[in-house]
């Protein structure tokens, strides 16, 4: 029988831990962080996106952001640090107390500019207005996932959202459905706010000088469930999202992870994945680095 896996209760009330889990942002937080070693240009990560998001038009002179879910604020820290002077005003939104405790002391030096908001995005999106930009990063697979769905008898909730979309579904099996993340897109295309998210993926992008990556990997499937300390997440169906916002007159861009952290693509990198050499420290950051971006997209919404 279909249940929702919901880690409302952990993001708000458990005293949240995020070295317990390997995320992009937090292992690029600072420039000299240990993953930096096979950057082009070592940055922290909120300033590769930054760099990301002037080449595609998306953070200007006098921007208005919102970030969503911004854990310790590493992302925030670096965007502003490398960014600021493009930067007006800063909202930061997130379900948990403690973590805005931690963005509030990470983003001290920038506190004129910082409004930090305890609340839950899918009640606060319908009331934004005059934002240029909502940055989900790393969050969406956080939000309600559908699982063991029956493709013959699915609840209302997932039906709906399927007819309404012309979601792709599997036909002869159960299968997960990223309900939150999709309700999250609608209603950002709804409210006229433009976005970038990045996560997970189930339906990866492989950059074509690096197309080893894909030894090994499931290409395009649903959802599947990320074990995680005392809760689990779910990888997201990006192709899914970009119906949902093109379905509602938005256009789209995505790709791969990658093209925002810049790499070397050195024949090195290749070699060390490839065989899966991790004989040295150095080769065990680089595996577990390109094992787990691989899998990352990032969408924009216009």
């Amino acid at each position: 029988m279909a249940e929702i896996n919901s880690t409302y209760t952990y993001h708000k009330n458990t005293p949240i831990d995020l070295m317990k889990e390997f995320t992009i942002c937090e292992s690029f937080s600072t420039p000299v962080s240990e993953y930096n070693i096979e950057l082009e240009v070592p940055k922290s990560y909120g300033a590769m996106l930054g760099d990301f998001l002037i080449t595609q038009n998306r953070l200007t002179k006098g921007a208005v952001i919102v970030e969503i879910g911004g854990g310790y604020g590493s992302l925030m820290h670096g965007l502003l640090s490398a960014h600021g002077d493009l930067i007006q005003r800063v909202f930061m939104v997130d379900l948990s107390s403690a973590l805005l405790r931690r963005q509030r002391k990470a983003l001290q030096a920038f506190s004129e500019k910082i409004t930090f908001i305890q609340g839950d995005i899918h009640e606060l999106i319908p009331a934004i207005t005059g934002v240029d930009l909502i940055i989900a990063n790393e969050v969406i697979g956080d939000l309600d996932t559908i699982i063991d769905i029956d493709p013959n008898d699915p609840p209302q909730e997932a039906r709906s959202v399927i007819e309404a979309y012309a979601l792709e579904i599997p036909h002869t099996k159960p299968f997960n459905l990223n309900a939150g993340a999709i309700r999250l897109i609608e209603a950002m295309c709804q409210n006229g706010i433009p976005a970038i998210v990045t996560e997970h993926s189930c339906d990866p992008i492989i950059p074509e000088d690096m197309d080893y990556l894909a030894a090994g990997l499931e290409m395009d499937s649903l959802p599947r469930r990320i074990p995680l300390y005392d809760h689990c997440e779910y990888t997201i169906r990006f192709s899914h999202l970009v119906k949902v916002a093109q379905a509602l007159g938005r256009q789209t861009r995505t790709g791969s992870l990658i093209d925002i952290i810049k790499l070397k693509k050195t024949t090195a990198l290749k070699t060390i994945f490839t065989t899966r050499a991790c004989a040295t420290q150095r080769q065990e950051i680089i595996y577990e680095l390109l094992d787990h971006i691989r899998e990352y997209r990032w969408l924009i919404i216009e």
